[in-house]
């Protein structure tokens, strides 16, 4: 199912957000008309009990969300780092092989963690570029394993071993980081939200059109706060993009020292 939401800008949606639950709110007054004021008081009191369970829902479903969107930007930070430690692992192993194909290696090694390193930083919406250097990433570490796997033919013995060990923790790391990268909120999730605060402010509106009561400032700093709690977690959700980018230093650093070092 293709998604919508995900490639629009998170201000934008948080615009939208915000004008459409101002908008519900009038409409719900609007929809009332004249007869919302000879409205029982059983039928008031329904209304501010609907009102209070979707306030409820709503609390719910953001901590519900939130803690989602958090928990998976937690996971793209801590994919850097282990990536990260990966490729400094198999640099250190370098050390085990025999001088010629050492000096290969590691020339391949700053090849590949610089790749990585700028895939990390481009721009989400410049897809084929950053595919473009997974893709040539991935061809580094095809041309690592082939050294490694001519090399052990070669020599053997536990040295030879530990490397390979260490490239299949490289490749493993790196599925791992891109998987991370292309994981969040499901769509079906926030369009619920959606829903839930238009209807919130539907029934906001409707209540202060039986009560004869405009709403209050807090009112409407409650909404504020609202569309900002969706901003963040939309924010955190989309990696590469808004305010809150995962930190790409780890990498960064490692691919810096290594051609330092190379």
């Amino acid at each position: 199912m293709p998604e919508l939401m995900y490639g629009l800008n998170s201000g934008l949606i948080a615009l939208v957000l915000l004008l459409s639950m101002i908008a519900a709110m009038f409409g719900g007054r609007a929809m009332a008309g004249r007869r919302a004021r000879r409205t029982s008081e059983e039928g008031k009191s329904q209304t501010l009990a609907v009102q209070g369970s979707l306030l409820a829902i709503l609390g719910l479903l953001l901590g519900f969300t939130f803690s989602l969107a958090l928990g998976r930007f937690d996971s793209r930070s801590q994919a850097v780092v282990d990536e990260a430690n990966a490729i400094g692992t198999a640099w250190l192993r370098t050390d085990l092989m025999p001088d010629g194909p050492r000096e290969e290696a590691r020339a391949l090694l700053v090849k590949y963690a610089e790749f990585r390193a700028k895939a990390g930083e481009v721009p989400a919406h410049q897809d084929a570029r950053r595919a473009g250097m997974v893709a040539t990433a991935q061809k580094t570490f095809d041309q690592l394993w082939a050294l490694s796997a001519e090399t052990a033919r070669a020599q053997g013995g536990p040295a030879m071993v530990a490397f390979t060990n260490s490239l299949n923790d490289m490749i493993d790391q790196l599925s791992a980081r891109d998987a991370a990268i292309n994981r969040h909120v499901p769509e079906p999730v926030l369009l619920l939200l959606y829903g839930t605060f238009i209807l919130l402010g539907w029934v906001l509106g409707l209540s202060a059109a039986q009560t004869g009561v405009q709403p209050v400032p807090a009112v409407y700093a409650m909404l504020l706060l609202i569309v900002g709690l969706v901003f963040v977690i939309i924010d955190l959700d989309r990696p590469r993009r808004g305010i809150i980018e995962v930190n790409q230093e780890p990498i960064r650093a490692l691919a810096n020292q290594l051609a330092e070092a190379g």
